[in-house]
């Protein structure tokens, strides 16, 4: 389980949520048994839909981040509530592409030119939809320009994954800062200086983690943010107002798959049953199979009848 740390700057300017999450990126990582590029590229978006996640009001709340490109990758998918449960998957997990001039994985072109959409599930009679192209398709970037040009939101989103020689996650993070309605034009400047000369967040994490290697994770985590906002004046220093938790979690039900398979119809369904006697689904996110025999079919077939 990761710790996402939420603070607020002394003046009120801005509002930080902070995650080392490399955890949850190991996670997806061994369940779909990604390549290094795959597993940076769903680890971002895993990552920063947690993060957006509990920014939702209400822990019932959910959202969908979907990346759709024409790149290998083809598709990113994440959902989270606000209650901090995550999941995910990308269409290709086997996607691979030479490692950029700078020697980084090239996140990028993994997803090509294509869409984001964020849909937002408040409980209302129809969800929230917003729809952009994407700037660079290295996600937090695509995630800044969705929050300014869909919710008139000013944002600096920055997401990291670090993936070792032996294809284990040796760390990833997000952060995601977001300037409130009455900032002060002080604190946006101090607050685009300090931006604009963050090295990667990765970088920072190894650094927090290599002087403290005993440190356990919320200690990490307090550690990060002071090295990240140390360069702030006193009077915009962070003041830490909560601890919460994300963490990989899929809730998918052979009772789910049942449904699914109702709507397909009573003469697919049909179909089904006398061509093969049995069925068998897989979860997209979790990989987890269910198995659907004859009779159980049947026993669908008449529910929909």
């Amino acid at each position: 389980m990761n710790k996402v740390l939420t603070a607020i700057d002394k003046s009120g300017s801005f509002r930080v949520y902070l995650v080392i999450s490399t955890e949850l990126v190991q996670k997806a990582a061994e369940i779909h048994k990604t390549t290094p590029l795959a597993t940076a590229a769903l680890g971002r978006v895993l990552t920063g839909a947690g993060l957006m996640g509990l920014m939702l009001k209400n822990r019932q709340d959910k959202l969908t981040v979907i990346f759709n490109g024409d790149g290998p990758a083809r598709q990113i998918l994440a959902t989270a509530d606000g209650g901090g449960h995550v999941k995910g998957y990308i269409a290709n997990p086997d996607a691979d592409l030479p490692l950029k001039e700078n020697g980084k994985l090239d996140v990028g072109g993994s997803l090509g030119t294509g869409t984001l959409t964020v849909i937002k599930d408040l409980g209302l009679k129809e969800p929230y939809i917003g729809k952009i192209a994407l700037v660079s398709g290295e996600i937090a970037e695509d995630l800044t320009a969705y929050y300014y040009i869909s919710e008139q939101q000013n944002s600096a989103i920055s997401l990291g994954v670090k993936v070792e020689r032996d294809l284990s996650v040796g760390c990833a993070g997000g952060m995601i800062i977001q300037v409130l309605p009455d900032a002060s034009e002080e604190a946006i400047d101090q607050l685009e200086k300090l931006v604009g000369a963050l090295p990667p967040l990765t970088t920072l994490i190894d650094r927090v983690s290599a002087a403290a290697p005993k440190a356990d994770e919320e200690e990490r985590l307090s550690l990060l943010a002071a090295e990240i906002f140390s360069a702030l004046p006193p009077d915009f220093g962070l003041r830490p107002l909560e601890t919460q938790n994300i963490d990989w979690y899929c809730d998918c039900s052979q009772e789910r798959l049942e449904q699914a398979l109702m709507t397909i119809g009573a003469e697919d369904l049909t179909e089904i049953i006398e061509e093969d006697g049995q069925a068998e689904l897989v979860c997209q996110f979790c990989l987890k199979k269910y198995h659907f025999d004859k009779a159980h079919l049947e026993r669908i077939l008449a529910s929909i009848k």
